[in-house]
């Protein structure tokens, strides 16, 4: 029995043919690794020298600081992570760096930030202003002096989403010169609710008011 017309193996290999090839694969997507804020150091050597061994380079950067062994380095460069095309790095990843408070960042992080910010002249302005804003995060009273100051830096230079979190401070004004200034926080407080909401959904709503201070009350 001949098979219906157009769903013949000559007419699949032909819709295969008219298909049109992928111009790049996509690249995989990797995790953070120790290795990443010394990429630089192997991406030159194989550079100058693609036949450099693996423990050599494996020997100049542990003199530099890396923790890691030589299989992890071994992977890295198989991975082509090494390579000076592929990005070490995701923009999500440099985004919550670049957001973090400088005391709360691994201590790698701040050495590549040093050194990815200035290759973007984009990230220079955006990373300086997060910087000085997070030193108003640790409340003292003459911080009171500074905001108005760092908004005035911020919307002299072409920031967009940073003009939208400056006016956020401007109508909670307030509020926010009492958060910078003043150690007190309600945060303990909005801890406690949280986990009394995380403790009625654990218990679907079925036990009523009968159970719930037993769930979340101490003794």
């Amino acid at each position: 029995m001949r098979p219906p017309p157009g769903t013949g193996p000559e007419h699949r290999q032909t819709l295969r043919a008219s298909r049109p090839a992928r111009a790049h694969a996509p690249r995989p997507k990797y995790r953070a690794s120790l290795l990443d804020p010394y990429r630089e150091h192997p991406r030159k050597h194989r550079a100058e020298d693609p036949g450099v061994p693996a423990q050599h380079l494996f020997e100049e950067i542990k003199a530099l600081g890396f923790t890691g062994c030589l299989n992890l380095l071994h992977k890295y460069i198989n991975q082509g992570r090494a390579d000076a095309d592929r990005s070490h790095i995701s923009p999500r990843r440099l985004a919550r760096m670049t957001l973090t408070r400088p005391d709360n960042l691994k201590s790698e992080n701040p050495h590549l930030l040093t050194r990815l910010t200035p290759a973007r002249p984009e990230m220079t302005q955006p990373t300086a202003s997060t910087r000085d804003f997070a030193e108003l995060l640790t409340p003292r009273p003459e911080h009171a002096a500074k905001l108005d100051p760092w908004i005035t830096q911020v919307r002299t230079a072409d920031l967009p989403h940073l003009h939208a979190f400056t006016r956020g401070l401007d109508r909670d004004r307030d509020a926010v010169i009492t958060a910078l200034t003043l150690p007190y926080s309600n945060g303990p407080t909005e801890g406690v609710n949280t986990k009394t909401k995380r403790t009625a959904r654990q218990m679907h709503g079925r036990a009523g008011s009968t159970l719930l201070p037993h769930r979340t009350l101490p003794g």
